[in-house]
């Protein structure tokens, strides 16, 4: 007789749980566009959702902490002309975010520590080069200020975010509209979904396909019959994938393995209502002394709401077993020595004594002179150390930060003097 062999894997089970009312984030108008972005993008200090907005296009950004009720004049970041498609934050910096529009513009924005007063209203910089909608973005994994962004034109254009230049330009890949487009780890090559019903993988610097159409698949997985679209999460610390169909109610996960039959169904974490989007947590994000491995944002109608992926374990200890080194914030390469063909894997962190963001670091735009074609004479001046004069979009930064300190400062005072004041009457009465 024999006996059934029960795959081992630390995975198996992995369950599912939304959190508790008072964390979710309420009252917020969800967009209502008919697009297949995830609506939702979020990194360890803030969460950015698109919105409903009249005569344009915005979506709001919220500290993570501020769960509850959302204000319903609390400040969005406006400035496209049509509604946003897509939105994706940097990963070397947490207080950077793209925005992509109907309106064929990308704009990047600084957001601040504090909550803003008003509207965000201005970006850093304004990316124009498509010719119809702009409908996907996503920043490479390791090049610093590197944003890729396909539109509905078909083409798939490369910006160095921080001189406003386009560094390369894809516009004979595909024939019709393109899909999904996502980097492998070190940010050497490219995977593109079209309508064509093809899976490319392209060599942007050498501008070629390398592979598609591949005949036979290494593992076939039934869905179900739903024509929603699936929105795909891989963790590549832990080698599962995340399936979650838009406007589906369930998350169905799944490990990958190098062995046969390769894919493993773990479990479906399942909701009663739909779900309009879905962000995902960076890996740094999240809280290893719970044993949390992912943790999703998802959408409804009016509120977003934390699901976390928790790995059932008895001890408190730090389980180096699930938290193997994970990319940091900090870029491999610049811009230009990865378009000269240079490649270089995540700079990775450890998670084990937890992560703390780092505090507001600016991003600085440089558009080059094309007037000015002489060479650089004697050293090269740091950034920092030149003179170039303070955007109006910074100005009125630090004058929104000042404004919000001195009103803590106030606050402060006022507190002071009314203890002050409570001091002085309990001596008065032991008196």
């Amino acid at each position: 007789m024999s006996r059934r062999v029960v795959r081992q894997s630390k995975f198996r089970h992995v369950f599912g749980q939304a959190a508790k009312a008072d964390q979710a984030y309420e009252d917020i108008r969800v967009s209502k566009v008919t697009w297949d972005s995830s609506f939702c993008a979020v990194n360890p200090k803030f969460l950015a959702i698109i919105v409903e907005a009249g005569g344009g296009g915005a979506f709001i950004v919220l500290p993570l902490a501020k769960t509850g009720r959302v204000d319903k004049n609390y400040p969005l970041v406006t400035g496209h002309t049509a509604p946003v498609l897509d939105i994706d934050w940097c990963p070397h910096n947490d207080n950077v975010i793209a925005s992509a529009s109907d309106d064929t513009t990308i704009m990047v924005w600084q957001i601040p520590d504090y909550t803003p007063v008003r509207n965000i209203t201005e970006p850093i910089i304004t990316l124009e080069g498509h010719s119809k909608r702009v409908g996907i973005l996503s920043w490479h994994p390791t090049a610093r200020n590197v944003l890729l962004s396909a539109g509905g034109d078909n083409v798939i254009i490369i910006w160095n975010v921080g001189t406003g230049e386009v560094l390369l330009s894809l516009d004979d890949m595909h024939p019709d509209v393109i899909h999904s487009v996502c980097w492998n780890t070190n940010g050497s090559l490219l995977a593109t979904t079209c309508k064509d019903k093809t899976l490319r993988i392209i060599d942007p610097r050498k501008g070629q396909v390398v592979a598609n159409n591949f005949e036979e698949p290494v593992a076939l997985q039934e869905m179900d019959t739903s024509n929603g679209v699936l929105l795909p999460f891989y963790d590549a610390d832990s080698s599962i994938v995340y399936l979650c169909g838009k406007g589906d109610s369930s998350i169905r996960y799944f490990e990958i393995t190098e062995e046969p039959p390769f894919v493993h169904y773990l479990n479906t974490f399942s909701s009663k209502e739909p779900q309009r989007g879905m962000g995902f947590m960076p890996k740094r994000g999240l809280d290893v002394s719970k044993c949390e491995i992912a943790r999703f944002y998802k959408l409804h109608e009016r509120k977003c709401e934390p699901i976390v992926m928790t790995v059932p374990r008895k001890s408190d200890l730090f389980q180096d077993d699930l938290y193997p080194d994970t990319p940091g914030p900090e870029p491999a390469l610049e811009a230009d020595e990865w378009l000269s063909g240079q490649d270089a894997d995540p700079v990775l962190i450890s998670l084990r004594d937890g992560y703390v963001p780092p505090k507001h670091r600016e991003l600085r735009v440089t558009k080059p002179n094309i007037l000015d074609v002489r060479p650089p004479s004697g050293p090269r001046r740091s950034q920092s150390a030149s003179n170039t004069p303070l955007s109006q979009h910074t100005l009125e930064t630090l004058l929104e930060e000042i404004k919000a300190l001195r009103e803590q400062v106030q606050a402060q005072e006022q507190r002071i003097t009314s203890l002050e004041n409570m001091l002085c009457e309990l001596v008065d009465g032991t008196d």
